[in-house]
């Protein structure tokens, strides 16, 4: 990696280099870069309506707006090259030793930043590392502009050390970590890319298979930019085949829960017996799932309660899916009349509540039977079918025909009995035990 710059010398003389800023022809220079920002400004924004990006917020190339992605820095920065192409030929340069440079900065900084927040939307370190991709695009700006930074690679250059056979130098190293960040960011680039692209209008067991595929070419891709990496620091990849014992022993020992929840995650989204969307139950928790990762599902509740779930449980242990085959669920309803009640009457009454709700199906018919002989009256359940959705709508419709049930036994006279407890008291006559002296 030995890049060349514009400015391969230092600045002795300021203020010889300030004087090119009060010739003539800087305003040529400044209105070429003017033309630039609207031709990239126009271009962009027709990028952008073309390929239909107006709410796409998880873009790299487009952002929320126009100039947040990295298709505004990008286009600018190769209509300058364009234009310093052109200027250079019939005037010095000037402004475009700066302005080159500086927008070499934006866009490293934007791709940098853009991919990561794609790749790991909530990850709490991304913010600092964010940061340090800018304080590091901006102070190698600095260098290249004030002609400082073959100075600094020839210096860091000096700085070697042995390492067995091979000779390392900070630079070297430097130049190494570099082309690392920058080929892991290229394939988080191309595995973010691809990732929206399958899943875009993905529902059911469709989104469940795609973001299988999503998750293995992401996997794939991280691998291959880690070998492509380790191999541009300067690391020999035959080295490695002398640790691939302990590694495989630590996979069998130190991580195998980790290694099973993944696998097991790959198993969920292949089998596509459970799919983002289903209600299901595991381990006395019911809800909804959200996300299907690699590592662990996203479960949440009718109440908002989210629960993470590693994905070895969702294949070891039993869970209940209410979206399977069935695309119906059986809601029961208990209630206790007097035993002085008609229990026809009673009977007739519960239906009736049922077949005033529209949401509870008419075919199979609800049923309604004398189910036990309680403590305190007759305990009747009354049962009805309704379309599978999700928990809140069940209970809303529970709900309903609860309140049905409770407003005709009061208008039909029929007692709902309170708990009743009967407590006898024995009286003794006999006298107190004499005193012992």
């Amino acid at each position: 990696m030995n890049p060349t710059f514009s400015n391969p010398k230092p600045i002795d003389d300021l203020g010889l280099w300030l004087a090119g800023f009060t010739q003539p022809t800087v305003l040529v220079e400044l209105a070429a870069l003017v033309v630039c920002v609207g031709l990239a400004w126009v271009i962009s924004g027709a990028f952008r309506k073309a390929l239909r990006m107006q709410e796409e917020k998880t873009s790299v190339l487009f952002g929320r707006k126009l100039i947040d992605g990295v298709m505004f820095p990008l286009l600018l920065l190769l209509l300058a090259y364009v234009a310093r192409a052109v200027i250079t030929k019939f005037m010095p340069l000037a402004a475009f030793k700066i302005a080159i440079p500086v927008l070499v900065a934006l866009v490293v900084i934007r791709v940098g930043v853009k991919v990561l927040q794609v790749a790991f939307t909530t990850a709490p370190w991304v913010r600092a590392l964010e940061r340090t991709i800018s304080w590091v695009a901006w102070l190698a700006m600095v260098l290249w502009v004030s002609g400082l930074l073959p100075v600094v690679l020839a210096e860091l250059d000096d700085i070697t050390w042995k390492i067995g056979s091979s000779t390392l130098s900070l630079r070297t190293l430097l130049e190494g970590f570099i082309t690392a960040g920058a080929v892991l960011i290229l394939s988080l680039w191309v595995s973010a890319a691809i990732e929206t692209r399958l899943l875009r209008k993905a529902t059911g067991g469709d989104l469940s298979m795609r973001k299988a595929v999503s998750n293995a070419t992401r996997a794939l891709l991280l691998f291959v930019g880690l070998i492509i990496a380790l191999s541009s620091v300067g690391i020999d990849l035959t080295a490695l085949s002398v640790f691939s014992g302990a590694i495989g022993v630590g996979v069998g020992f130190g991580l195998q829960k980790l290694a099973s929840n993944y696998v097991s995650g790959f198993v969920i989204l292949a089998e596509r017996r459970l799919r983002i969307g289903d209600n299901v139950k595991v381990d006395s928790f019911e809800g909804r799932i959200l996300d299907i990762n690699t590592r662990y599902s996203v479960i949440r509740s009718p109440a908002g309660r989210e629960s993470i779930v590693p994905n070895e449980l969702m294949v070891i242990n039993r869970v209940e899916n209410f979206s399977g085959a069935l695309t119906r669920v059986w809601q029961t309803s208990v209630v206790s009349v007097a035993y002085d009640s008609d229990v026809e009457q009673v009977s007739q009454l519960l239906l009736k509540a049922v077949d005033d709700q529209p949401d509870a199906l008419k075919t199979p018919a609800p049923q309604a039977s004398l189910s036990a002989f309680g403590a305190d009256g007759l305990e009747f359940t009354v049962g009805y079918w309704i379309n599978s959705g999700d928990g809140a709508e069940q209970l809303r419709l529970r709900s309903a025909i609860n309140r049905g049930i409770l407003q005709a036994l009061r208008e039909n006279g029929i007692e709902i009995p309170y708990p009743q407890r009967v407590v006898h008291t024995i009286h003794s006559n006999a006298t107190e035990p004499p005193a012992v002296d």
